[in-house]
């Protein structure tokens, strides 16, 4: 649908940008922080740095907070390491982890932006992983008890909460994330119990706060990338319903509804993957309740129907750690009708606006956009500038789609894009760059860790205080 004029964006809609705790912080062991899963990984893709330092952002928050603030930025989303508030993830709490959030938040208050706090973004504590993890019901039982720890200390100064950053990834592309045992990565009946019990101790968090804050509001934070038939045979279609079910509706039917999505539980079935459910479960999940919706998204995927021929899993956007497809279920495929980053991922703005509609008709909940980004080279060059235009194309072409999405009335709350500052990839280290802040550091040399502007954030200030693009055709 064409319009001759967009809607605005809200007039308290929080731009805002995001970051996690293992990929910025560093400070792996400090003040009494235990091991994650993330910090225990044996390998690394070869030439490709470790979590260690990651950008300082442990000692150099008060820098990153003011630059951010000089941004402009509204809203800054950020993770809580598990293992630096409970280091084993379920014993004595680590008062040293608690204060660092405690100035943390305080210095993101105090510099007028509404911190957006993600209860778990990847890094279980090791220690419940030599347990069985998220397989070990043990593990439910943590975080719910980690998760009232934190709404305890935190409850009067941040209002606005994720649960589990893109849990639908941990399960579909865990080995790639390095949030799997690998004794059992590719055993799916296990990742399902997994998952179940995920969306259990999800639901249990939701209903604590509510419980505990009822003004403030919660939501998951699945990546959810609308699928694409290949073609419009009738086959191709059945097999992008089925991929939809089990990548994104299975994780927000959940969610708002309590229930398992028919077709995802269908699969399981078929599949023999169907979880070990106690008899108190349904009721957990039918109890917890989201405010709103949150979502990671970087595009689009297309599918056909599965050949059966043995071959239906493909490697997507030249990656070998991401895969999709399933005999029986959906083939990978390619969409030629859309450019790719320079890192083989398929760019859909357009797609952005797709996806944004199916949620809000399917759930009718806000909306709020935890990532969105573009990985890049990115330069420093002679004079101390980084033109990174490629950034800025990127972000607008998607920000125009999402003013698209609200006029055509979808309620979006905000949108914080990755990544606030340079942080490490999960796949390609620190040469793969997407913040608005430069950190001058390379894989292996951390040079000064000197923080610089790019071009981008400049351009971000002056679209924040446009409050959205200034074009409004």
């Amino acid at each position: 649908m064409r319009y001759k004029n967009l809607k605005p964006f809200p007039d308290d809609f929080f731009w805002g940008a995001s970051t996690s705790a293992y990929q910025i912080e560093g400070a792996w062991n400090t003040d009494g922080k235990g091991p994650s899963v993330i910090d225990a990984r044996k390998e690394y893709p070869e030439g490709t740095t470790d979590f260690t330092v990651a950008s300082d952002h442990y000692h150099k928050y008060q820098e990153d907070i003011a630059l951010l603030a000089e941004v402009g930025l509204r809203a800054y989303r950020f993770s809580i390491a598990w293992t630096r508030i409970i280091p084993d993830g379920e014993g004595e709490i680590n008062q040293a982890g608690v204060d660092f959030y405690h100035r943390l938040i305080d210095e993101i208050r105090a510099q007028g932006m509404e911190p957006i706090v993600t209860l778990y973004h990847f890094d279980l504590p090791q220690a419940l992983m030599e347990k069985g993890g998220w397989h070990n019901r043990v593990t439910v039982d943590a975080f719910v008890r980690y998760a009232d720890v934190v709404f305890d200390a935190f409850g009067d100064k941040v209002k606005y909460w994720l649960t589990i950053n893109e849990q639908n990834l941990m399960i579909l592309q865990g080995n790639a994330l390095g949030t799997v045992d690998p004794k059992v990565q590719h055993d799916k009946k296990n990742l399902y119990q997994q998952n179940h019990h995920m969306m259990v101790a999800q639901a249990q968090v939701m209903s604590r706060l509510h419980e505990k804050y009822p003004s403030s509001k919660i939501g998951p934070a699945p990546n959810i990338a609308l699928i694409y038939a290949a073609t419009p045979k009738p086959e191709d279609v059945l097999a992008a319903e089925n991929y939809n079910a089990i990548r994104n509706w299975l994780y927000l039917d959940m969610a708002v509804h309590g229930k398992y999505n028919h077709l995802a539980w269908a699969y399981l079935q078929e599949k023999g993957l169907l979880p070990d459910m106690l008899p108190g479960d349904a009721a957990i999940l039918a109890a917890g309740k989201p405010d709103y919706l949150a979502f990671n998204y970087y595009t689009t995927q297309t599918v056909e129907a599965s050949r059966g021929d043995g071959h239906d899993e493909v490697v997507r956007g030249g990656n070998k750690y991401l895969k999709s497809g399933e005999d029986g279920v959906h083939r990978g495929a390619a969409n030629d009708y859309l450019p790719r980053t320079q890192f083989g991922t398929e760019i859909d703005p357009v797609g952005f606006r797709n996806t944004l509609r199916a949620i809000y008709s399917r759930y009718t909940l806000p909306l709020l956009i935890t990532e969105n980004g573009i990985g890049a080279f990115d330069k420093l060059e002679k004079d101390g500038t980084i033109n990174d235009q490629y950034r800025i194309d990127y972000l607008q072409a998607h920000i125009h789609q999402m003013q698209l999405a609200i006029t055509d009335g979808v309620a979006i709350i905000g949108y914080t894009p990755w990544s606030a500052i340079d942080l490490i990839s999960t796949h390609q280290g620190c040469a793969k760059r997407y913040g608005f802040i430069f950190v001058n550091r390379d894989e292996f040399d951390l040079k000064d860790l000197k923080r610089i502007k790019k071009k981008s954030a400049y351009w971000y200030g002056e679209l924040i205080k446009n409050n959205g693009l200034s074009n409004n055709a």
